[in-house]
C-alpha cells in the first residue's frame, strides 16, 4: 500500500509523456491546465521550461520529458500543464508538469501496485512510487517528491520570487 505521510490514497491522475502511461497521487495534483504561453527564464536548467501567471502568481512550469531524457514536449492541442504541490524541506511550493495528454483519475487497488523495477525503466527506479497495472496497461506512478533534488527545486522557488514582478510587468504592457 502507498502511503504519504500516513494518508493513504487510491486515486491517481494518469497522463502521457511520449508512449508511456504515468500517474499522479491525485492529492499532489491542484488542477490541470491547457497548455498556455510559458515565459522562458535565462540561466535555468533546460528542463525549466519558464513561469506562467496562474492567478497573479508565477508558478514555474517544468518538462518531465527532458528530466527523463525523452526530448523536449511538443506543443499540441493535447498538451496540458500539471499543477502540483512538491514538498521541500517540509515547506510546500506550486509547479507545473507539462504532460503530451492528461487521461482521467481514477481509483487502483493497492494490492495491484508493484515495486518500482530496478532495471528496465527509462527513468530512475527512485522516482518511481511504484507500478500500477490498469485496463491490462502497466502505469508508472511517480513519487512527485523525489523527482527532483533539493537544488533543482530551491531554484524553482527562485524562479517564483525573482519574477513575479517581470510576469506582472509582462500583463501590464500587453494591456
Amino acid at each position: 500500500m502507498i502511503e504519504d505521510k500516513g494518508i493513504a490514497t487510491n486515486q491517481y491522475l494518469t497522463f502521457f509523456l511520449d508512449e508511456d502511461l504515468f500517474a499522479l497521487d491525485i492529492a499532489s495534483v491542484r488542477e490541470v491546465l491547457d497548455y498556455t504561453n510559458i515565459t522562458r527564464i535565462p540561466k535555468t536548467p533546460e528542463f525549466m521550461r519558464g513561469v506562467i501567471n496562474l492567478r497573479g502568481k508565477a508558478v514555474p512550469v517544468v518538462d518531465l520529458r527532458l528530466k527523463f531524457g525523452m526530448g523536449e514536449t511538443e506543443r499540441t492541442v493535447n498538451t496540458c500543464i500539471i499543477i502540483v504541490e512538491v514538498e521541500i524541506d517540509g515547506e510546500k511550493t506550486i509547479m507545473g508538469a507539462l504532460a503530451d495528454s492528461v487521461q482521467e483519475v481514477f481509483e487502483l487497488d493497492p494490492e495491484t501496485i508493484e515495486p518500482p523495477p530496478k532495471l528496465g525503466t527509462k527513468i530512475r527506479s527512485d522516482f518511481i512510487k511504484g507500478m500500477g497495472k490498469y485496463n491490462d496497461k502497466f502505469i508508472i506512478i511517480l513519487d512527485i517528491n523525489k523527482v527532483f533534488s533539493v537544488e533543482e527545486l530551491s531554484l524553482v522557488q527562485d524562479v517564483q520570487g525573482e519574477n513575479k514582478e517581470q510576469i506582472v510587468q509582462c500583463e501590464e504592457s500587453e494591456v
